[in-house]
């Protein structure tokens, strides 16, 4: 019976263990409380700032894919500015020619080869601005003249002196014209 005694005192101590609580598993309950609240805090500072990462990084691939969107369309740019004091000259040789009044065989190659080079820069997107009767605008217009005229009413084109061209939607060269300042005035 002694085996059955010590037992029961090992299981009674233990019951008043229970009841009684220990004093560390208060704190040690709280101090798991505290830990978990803190990894609860990290954690979602960590979201935060992989979902603020997130937002960036799709800024970025939208930038770059628009950057490089307008790379292809505008690429070649330059190249393009470089040949419109080309279509100038062909222009000027078949006024020249005309005014002259000449019409050989020269003349007419001329002109197709104009008009072939102007076919390429139109496949690229390259466009005249329009001048003749519209209103003056600085964004596509220079206007190198301003005076009065009886047949054009104020602030309209005149005259062209050299064409504008532009590039899908940006300009490429402005368009220098003479514009109107409207009727003349008696003091004038």
């Amino acid at each position: 019976m002694t085996e059955d005694h010590a037992q029961e005192k090992t299981n009674a101590n233990t019951i008043e263990n229970l009841e009684e609580g220990p004093p560390e598993t208060a704190t040690a309950s709280s101090s798991a409380q505290d830990e978990l609240a803190a990894k609860v805090e990290e954690c979602t500072a960590l979201n935060e700032k992989y979902l603020r990462l997130a937002a960036e990084f799709e800024n970025y691939k939208r930038l770059t894919q628009r950057d490089q969107r307008e790379q292809i369309r505008f690429g070649n740019e330059q190249l393009l500015k470089e040949l419109l004091p080309v279509v100038d000259n062909l222009e000027r040789a078949i006024k020249a020619a005309h005014t002259n009044g000449s019409d050989s065989a020269l003349t007419q190659g001329v002109e197709l080869t104009l008009k072939q080079l102007s076919g390429a820069l139109a496949k690229f997107g390259v466009q005249a601005i329009e001048t003749s009767g519209q209103e003056f605008d600085p964004h596509t217009h220079q206007a190198v003249s301003y005076g009065p005229s009886t047949e054009v009413p104020a602030n309209r084109v005149l005259d062209e002196f050299q064409k504008g061209y532009r590039l899908h939607d940006r300009v490429l060269r402005a368009a220098m014209v003479s514009v109107s300042s409207g009727p003349p005035q008696a003091s004038e």
